[in-house]
């Protein structure tokens, strides 16, 4: 690669066009130059150098209509730092007077009235329009994820979102998202916590403390992720690292012994608890409230 056409990749943010690049190469160097991996496509005409990225890809889209293009629904949550879903497309929203289209890997959108903010230079639908936005296409216990992430992003507060979902009136999913409004809660540290948590509200159990800190034994501060402090009742979601080696399960085993010793009970929480057996884990929770009040 030529130095002139390094210099235009990096004036232009790591992407090219194939005209400007045919300036700086034969059409046999720009073949070449994409068999061997040097320069990539990213979109009809756009090229980048190496393997593209999410920015690389955005640029691209820039180059190719001429403005900054904005971004919606999961790669807006993503750039504000509360995706749950790590989707692979990119969503978009057709720049004005540009003809931008659906292609592989990519989603453009008509958003009209969706409000718009700026985020890391780029503009994108504002924090509460994409909380609700994202919500209203996912089932409900990672509809209530994404809305926990939000407040905890503290991008956006409960009235934003209550006047977004006010705004998305009408479209499919609102009504089941304005019932979770309520319910959300920026304690909430992953998406099958809020899962969890979701299981045990449908199935009457009364709302847990999250994140609750306790004193054990030894003076040591321990958290757990759902707790019944007057029950002395905690639950705690085992994740995938809890599976992942010897040294985390001693430590997660450590936990649950100095947990017990300072007198609570500690009801563990697997995926397929909260996917597969909902039923068994809200009547397993609820016998030990029971125990406990009697």
């Amino acid at each position: 690669m030529t130095g002139a056409l390094a210099d235009l990749f990096d004036r232009q943010g790591g992407v090219a066009t194939s005209g400007q690049i045919l300036h700086h190469l034969t059409r046999r160097g720009f073949e070449s130059a994409i068999d061997r991996g040097s320069l990539t496509r990213l979109w009809h005409g756009v090229y980048c150098r190496g393997e593209p990225d999410r920015r690389l890809l955005l640029r691209g889209l820039d180059l190719s209509c001429g403005t900054a293009v904005p971004i919606c629904l999961a790669t807006a949550a993503m750039a504000f730092g509360f995706d749950t879903e790590e989707p692979a497309d990119l969503h978009v929203l057709s720049p004005e007077g540009c003809r931008l289209r659906s292609a592989d890997g990519l989603m453009v959108h008509r958003r009209d009235g969706a409000p718009l903010v700026e985020v890391a230079g780029r503009p994108a639908t504002a924090p509460g329009w994409t909380a609700v936005e994202v919500a209203r296409s996912l089932a409900r216990g990672r509809a209530l994820a994404t809305l926990d992430a939000a407040l905890r992003s503290n991008r956006c507060g409960r009235p934003e979102i209550w006047d977004a979902a006010m705004a998305q009136a009408g479209r499919r999913g609102i009504v089941a998202v304005r019932q979770l409004i309520p319910l959300a809660d920026p304690r909430a540290e992953s998406p099958m916590e809020s899962e969890a948590r979701l299981v045990m509200l449908d199935g009457g159990l009364p709302a847990p403390e999250l994140q609750y800190e306790i004193v054990d034994g030894n003076g040591d501060l321990r958290r757990l992720d759902f707790a019944w402090p007057d029950a002395g009742v905690a639950a705690e979601y085992e994740g995938v690292a809890w599976h992942s080696g010897p040294d985390e399960m001693r430590r997660d085993r450590r936990k649950l012994a100095a947990v017990q010793d300072a007198g609570w009970v500690s009801v563990p929480i697997l995926f397929e608890d909260v996917r597969y057996r909902p039923g068994e884990l809200v009547a397993r929770l609820d016998r030990h409230l029971r125990r406990a009040a009697a």
